[in-house]
């Protein structure tokens, strides 16, 4: 078994994350619990990497997928924590 050849590049980091958490949000309109979401955004991740990112290399689009989902949850738990916290430090 040879592992898949997987490239990280502008795609991954500048758009297709932010994508993520942006889609995920608009999933919050409907009456989702909230322990939910993480698995939403792994399932947006894998959407976006297997069918449009790395359509064609299933075990990239696979890896690629869960990466994107991942770095999404931490991306907005990481904004989550900045913003209490300053809206905390400011009251």
């Amino acid at each position: 078994m040879q592992f898949p050849d997987i490239q990280t590049n502008f795609w991954d980091a500048i758009t297709a994350v932010p994508l993520v958490v942006i889609i995920t949000q608009i999933f919050k309109v409907f009456p989702i619990k909230k322990k939910y979401f993480p698995s939403i955004a792994s399932t947006i991740g894998f959407i976006i990497s297997i069918f449009i990112s790395h359509r064609g290399d299933l075990p990239a689009g696979l890896f690629m997928g869960a990466f994107y989902g991942a770095a999404a949850v931490g991306l907005y738990s990481s904004l989550k924590t900045v913003w209490l916290a300053y809206r905390n430090k400011h009251k």
